[in-house]
């Protein structure tokens, strides 16, 4: 694959896998989406590939979902809005599905998608300074990519729903401390301490490690898969409703969010 929106590179057994939009400050899209779950595959074939690095060009890892022309959708209606979201699309393939190990390398802000993508990763490095921001609530929609069964299965259910249920901003500082990532670093030092760690990986047995590896997902696996059906169903739901669109207008609008869906009225039948 040519990639255009990610730089994907393998040394020394080492696939580093950058997303490259600095200037959008690695805002997620589409095309991001098709080629990581390209790398992320080739990946899991190349037996010369031992571990991955995942990371951001820039100051930011990865600052949530492209907005550009939300606003457009928004004033088209419901369907516009959904078929927009889907257009932002998650690779069908996630970096806890392959069998290396893959560390996120946080380097600056991960918001949104930056951070529940990060956290289907092995293992985190955090820049001290970075903002981490759950912001899903506070656009009028939910948490994606499992986040409710991954998060508080990390960090426990009071910090998950701290985090998840405020979408309000933390550091890299806080995140350690919260336990959802291992180190806490300057930000130059955040990519260096990720590859210094994936070297470690040469001293293991790959097979080994792809087996330990299983083990330790396969507590999560059956409710990774079944919240992850469940949570884009509702996803895609509540991306059709007032609240999504008032809450991507009024970010780009910078003004507070006037969010009209009432809990006893609108809330959804999840029975189904």
């Amino acid at each position: 694959m040519i990639y255009s929106e990610i730089l994907f590179n393998v040394e020394d057994g080492i696939a580093t896998i950058t997303l490259n939009r600095p200037q959008a400050m690695n805002s997620w899209t589409r095309q991001v989406a098709l080629e990581m779950e390209a790398a992320l595959l080739a990946c899991d074939k190349d037996d010369a590939v031992r571990s991955v690095v995942i990371t951001g060009a820039g100051k930011a890892f990865c600052a949530g979902a492209d907005l550009s022309g939300a606003s457009e959708f928004a004033a088209g209606g419901a369907e516009d809005e959904k078929a927009r979201r889907r257009s932002l699309a998650f690779p069908n393939v996630m970096p806890w599905q392959i069998k290396k190990p893959v560390i996120a390398a946080v380097n600056g802000h991960a918001i949104g998608v930056g951070i529940t993508f990060a956290m289907n990763c092995d293992i985190r490095f955090v820049a001290r300074d970075a903002k981490i921001q759950f912001a899903f609530v506070r656009r009028g929609i939910t948490p994606e990519l499992s986040s409710h069964v991954i998060v508080p299965s990390v960090a426990g259910l009071s910090r998950a729903a701290d985090l998840l249920l405020t979408g309000r901003m933390i550091t890299g500082t806080e995140l350690v401390e919260m336990g959802l990532a291992s180190k806490a670093l300057p930000a130059d030092e955040v990519l260096p301490a990720a590859l210094a760690l994936a070297r470690e990986f040469h001293k293991t047995a790959p097979v080994s490690v792809a087996l330990s590896k299983r083990l330790l997902w396969d507590n999560l696996t059956a409710s990774v898969a079944e919240v992850g059906a469940r949570e884009f169903k509702i996803f895609e739901w509540v991306c059709t409703q007032p609240d999504a669109m008032e809450g991507v207008v009024s970010f780009l609008e910078k003004r507070p969010p006037q969010w009209k869906m009432s809990v006893r009225k609108d809330f959804p039948d999840l029975s189904g």
